[in-house]
């Protein structure tokens, strides 16, 4: 009976944990959108809510930060969520926000593009560290929406925003 107490003690905080509820993330596209911003942001060794980030996606999603290198070279990198995840994780160190400015949408049938001007600090109440526009993909389902794709570009790779994309 003791173990069972003990097994029972330590299950709890599981599953606690696999009971959250994050439909109301992907109920719109300004749920969605939202939550992938908020899920991504927080002071220097905040925890973030991976599982959340995770529920935003379709299985076979992509990220893809794109730019110039020290070369001047165009690349790119493909990463999946769970890449995302660990690229962040082991690599950002310092606080990271990040949040949108102006957004332009455009749907049709089962298909919505959004085109999200963003910023980002190491701290909340900081000095803005980039600026960019990510190209969101997302799907229309039945009972919800779900990142296909997100593509972007920061302000740091040498384009301009420009102006129609920061009202």
């Amino acid at each position: 009976m003791k173990y069972l107490l003990i097994l029972f003690t330590l299950a709890l905080p599981i599953s606690a944990q696999a009971q959250k509820d994050y439909s109301n993330d992907v109920k719109s596209i300004d749920a969605i959108i939202a939550a992938l911003y908020e899920v991504i942001s927080g002071d220097p060794g905040a925890p973030r809510d991976w599982d959340r980030f995770r529920n935003l996606f379709t299985p076979d999603a992509r990220l893809i930060p794109t730019g110039k290198n020290a070369e001047g070279k165009i690349t790119y990198r493909t990463m999946s969520p769970e890449d995302y995840v660990t690229m962040f994780t082991t690599r950002i160190t310092t606080g990271f926000f990040e949040w949108e400015l102006y957004r332009v949408t455009e749907e049709y049938g089962t298909i919505v593009h959004v085109f999200s001007t963003y910023e980002t600090k190491e701290k909340k109440d900081g000095p803005v560290t980039n600026r960019g526009i990510n190209s969101i993909q997302l799907i229309k389902q039945s009972d919800r929406y779900a990142i296909m794709n997100i593509f972007w570009c920061p302000e740091s790779a040498g384009y301009p925003l420009p102006e129609k994309y920061l009202k």
